[in-house]
């Protein structure tokens, strides 16, 4: 960013534990490493996720919390917060974007990082429903909500008061123009990945993919050989 506000606050909002982890732990260890505060909101619990059947589902948002807790630490965040909607079931509803929209007022940061909320049919698995739903309430908490002191007037009512969010950067996106190069922090995303345990039958394989995906978005950046990105679609948000 040039002439707008400096990054001090990022906020991080994903549908389910571990798809900050998938998509942006790289980005986020290396934005704490710059000494930016990032912040998690996790919208589901993530209770209908993992591959164990015999793990009773009363468990498993228990399970998901700790596993998302213990990732976050391995990228320097400690703020994780949950909204605890039913993993599975996510649609993009009024309840849902004042909820993010009371997070963004509490946080109040320059950038806010989501899922997109266009469907990528090149990478079905980025476009869970879920995905959809949570990156479409983020950017309509972003725009208008958030800012708007007419909108959810209860919020004025709980002391939140606007916040005007200067960008946000889309996950998964068919729209990438912004890349974070990760391959001093890569290790951290890994560890943190590896974190959620309950959701990787074959850990090998998942670091496997994971690690060319990262290699091919450093290559459409025009990075050297070698390099590992992640990639976003910035959307400028203030005037």
């Amino acid at each position: 960013m040039t002439d707008e506000r400096p990054v001090e606050r990022i906020l991080v909002v994903v549908a389910h534990p571990d798809d900050v982890d998938f998509g942006a732990a790289g980005s986020v260890a290396t934005w704490t490493g710059q000494g930016i505060t990032v912040s998690y909101c996790v919208v589901t619990d993530g209770d209908a996720g993992g591959f164990d059947r015999a793990v009773p589902r009363r468990e498993m948002a228990a399970m998901r919390h700790a596993e998302q807790e213990a990732s976050a630490r391995r990228v320097g965040v400690t703020d994780v917060r949950y909204l605890g909607y039913p993993d599975g079931r996510l649609v993009t509803t009024l309840e849902l974007r004042r909820d993010i929209s009371r997070v963004i007022r509490q946080v109040r940061p320059q950038r806010v990082v989501t899922q997109s909320p266009v469907r990528n049919l090149a990478r079905i698995f980025a476009s869970h429903p879920d995905h959809l739903a949570a990156g479409e309430a983020t950017v309509s908490a972003v725009y208008p909500d958030s800012r708007n002191p007419f909108a959810f007037p209860e919020l004025l009512e709980e002391g939140h008061e606007p916040w005007t969010v200067d960008e946000i950067w889309l996950m998964a996106s068919t729209a990438a123009d912004v890349y974070v190069d990760i391959t001093d922090t890569y290790a951290r995303k890994v560890e943190a990945l590896l974190c959620h345990v309950s959701q990787l039958p074959d850990p090998e394989s998942t670091t496997a993919r994971i690690h060319a995906w990262a290699a091919a978005v450093a290559s459409d950046a025009g990075l050297e050989d070698g390099r590992l990105a992640e990639a976003f679609q910035r959307v400028v948000t203030s005037l």
